[in-house]
């Protein structure tokens, strides 16, 4: 015998039954509504980051030159043009040159000097919530210190960063990066005084980056960049003559990055300091074996030249690299390189 129903009693009956089910039967199991959410935060110090993407020096301009590309606020911080006590013209043309993975450059540390950034272009950059970091350089002790001084006195500036390795015109020529006790001698003024955290960025060739680290971290710096670029020199060989107005200049981009990732290792296990690392980083993997070495966070350059927006792609693909792997703290990655 065959029944047929209306569609509203075949309803009526399916929920009857489904209300009459005992209420230990397993349940489906209830689909995620989606994926976890990562925490990219990061610490340097007292500071801390929504991620640990910083745009580096002399790749970013002054930050401001970028706003309309790049959501500023997408990033963890921006490190500004190295800034001097005065302007710079910086080096003759040509600047800059390909090479095999990476570039060569030598801008000559051309900037507005520090009192025209203060006035024009940190004002602009107020209006952005991710942590500006001030660049600082000179020939001498003392353009050191009026930078900061300067620096000290307006708002809108997380932390400095020295660039050590400029030539110490009274002491012949030798760059403060180079020789322990003048990197001694730079970190230890420029902390009395600095009213904000003090980042050294330290030369990649003096050969003992452990050293050198200590010695940052003795005269009290509050963190570390590693590395500044590695001296280069690229020819035409058709007429002999360097690709370069100034003959050399500093190399950067991916060929550096296995080089730079071992001295990040080494300094780390050298000093208790924080370490920002920097050279070559293209995708969320670089970042990821920054930080396995023992940064805390990075610096992204050359990648801008290719790709204004570079640092923000690598912020949203850092975290689905993050989900991808299930690695849902981006900061317990610090320090996690593991033997072969």
């Amino acid at each position: 015998m065959r029944f047929a129903f209306s569609t509203g009693t075949r309803c009526l009956i399916l929920t009857r039954v489904l209300d009459s089910r005992p209420v230990n039967l397993p349940q489906p199991v209830t689909a995620l509504t989606g994926p976890a959410d990562v925490d990219l935060s990061v610490s340097v110090g007292t500071l801390l980051f929504q991620n640990p993407v910083i745009a580096a020096s002399g790749t970013f301009g002054y930050g401001v030159e970028f706003a309309e590309l790049v959501d500023l606020n997408r990033l963890g911080g921006l490190v500004v043009k190295g800034l001097s006590a005065q302007p710079m013209d910086g080096a003759p043309a040509p600047r800059i040159w390909d090479t095999a993975s990476g570039m060569v450059n030598a801008i000559g540390l051309q900037n507005v000097g520090v009192r025209a950034f203060v006035a024009e272009k940190l004002p602009l950059l107020r209006r952005y919530h991710t942590h500006v970091i001030a660049n600082v350089f000179g020939c001498s002790v003392e353009e050191y210190l009026e930078v900061i001084r300067v620096l000290n006195e307006a708002d809108g500036v997380a932390a400095y960063e020295l660039n050590v390795s400029c030539p110490n015109v009274e002491k012949g020529g030798a760059e403060f990066g180079s020789d322990p006790i003048l990197l001694s001698g730079i970190v230890g003024a420029a902390k009395k005084a600095s009213s904000r955290p003090l980042w050294v960025k330290l030369a990649p060739t003096v050969g003992f980056i452990g050293l050198m680290a200590k010695a940052a971290e003795e005269a009290g710096a509050d963190a570390l960049t590693i590395a500044n670029t590695y001296p280069a020199l690229c020819l035409d060989p058709h007429t002999r003559k360097s690709h370069l107005g100034s003959t050399t200049g500093g190399l950067s981009g991916p060929a550096i990055k296995p080089i730079t990732v071992r001295l990040v290792h080494e300094a780390s296990r050298a000093v208790k300091l924080p370490i920002v690392g920097l050279g070559g980083i293209e995708s969320p993997g670089d970042i990821v074996e920054y930080m396995a070495a023992g940064a805390s966070a990075v610096q992204v350059g050359t990648a801008h030249f290719v790709d204004p927006r570079a640092s923000e792609g690598l912020v949203e693909g850092l975290e689905k690299w993050c989900r991808d792997d299930n690695t849902l703290r981006i900061s317990e990655l610090k320090g996690s390189l593991k033997k072969a």
